[in-house]
C-alpha cells in the first residue's frame, strides 16, 4: 500500500503530554474530507490516579474509537510488564476491529512502543513523531529509538533529530524535519 492510499489514520494517545502535541493534528485529520480519523486512548488518559484525562479529549468533541485500560495501581518493573501485556492485547483487538491503513504515534513511552510492535505484526505502516530525541537515564530513549526502527515515516522536530534518525539506518527520503507539531 502506498502512503497516498491511506485513508483510515489511527492516532494513539497515552497521556496528556502527547495529546497536547497531537491535538491540532488530530483535529485537522478529523476535518479533512479524504481521511477517516480513528482514535485510541490508553495509558494515563484512563487512570483515575493520573487525572483520568480522557475527559479532556471528550470535552473537545472527540470520542475515542477504542479505549485500552492498561495502568494498574503500581508502576514497578513487574507492573510495567503486566501493563505491557494488557496493552499488546488491547492493541491487537483494536487494530483487528478498526483495520487502520496507518497508525500515527508520538514519542517514547512503553504503551506507545506496544502499539508499534502490534502494528508491525499486523503489517500496518507507522508514522512516528518526535523520533531522534534524547531522554537520558530512562527507558524512554530506548523505546523512542526502537519505535523509530519499527516506523516507516518519521516527522522529527529538529535537523539534529533528523540526522539521528537517519544514523539509526532510516531512509533520508522518509525522515522529515517538520518542527514541533504542538
Amino acid at each position: 500500500m502506498k502512503l497516498s492510499d491511506c485513508k483510515k489514520i489511527c492516532v494513539v494517545t497515552g497521556s496528556r503530554a502527547d495529546y497536547g502535541i497531537l491535538n491540532n493534528l488530530i483535529k485537522k485529520i478529523k476535518k479533512h474530507p479524504k481521511y477517516k480519523l480513528q482514535l485510541i486512548a490508553t495509558g494515563s488518559h484512563l487512570s483515575k490516579q493520573h487525572g483520568k484525562t480522557i475527559s479532556e479529549i471528550n470535552s473537545e468533541g472527540l470520542k475515542p474509537d477504542a479505549k485500552i485500560q492498561i495502568i494498574g495501581s503500581k508502576l514497578q518493573a513487574y507492573d510495567l510488564i503486566k501493563n505491557s501485556t494488557r496493552a499488546l492485547s488491547g492493541y491487537a483487538v483494536s487494530f483487528k476491529k478498526l483495520n487502520p491503513d496507518i497508525i500515527l504515534i508520538l514519542g517514547d513511552r512503553y504503551e506507545i512502543f506496544c502499539a508499534a510492535y502490534v502494528a508491525v505484526i499486523f503489517g500496518i505502516p507507522i508514522i512516528h513523531l518526535h523520533g531522534g530525541e534524547i531522554t537520558e537515564n530512562s527507558y524512554d530513549e530506548l523505546f523512542r529509538h526502537s519505535i523509530s526502527k519499527l516506523s516507516q515515516i518519521h516527522f522529527v522536530s529538529t535537523e539534529t533529530y533528523r540526522k539521528r534518525v537517519i544514523q539509526l539506518g532510516e531512509s533520508p527520503k522518509n525522515v522529515f524535519n517538520v518542527g514541533s507539531t504542538g
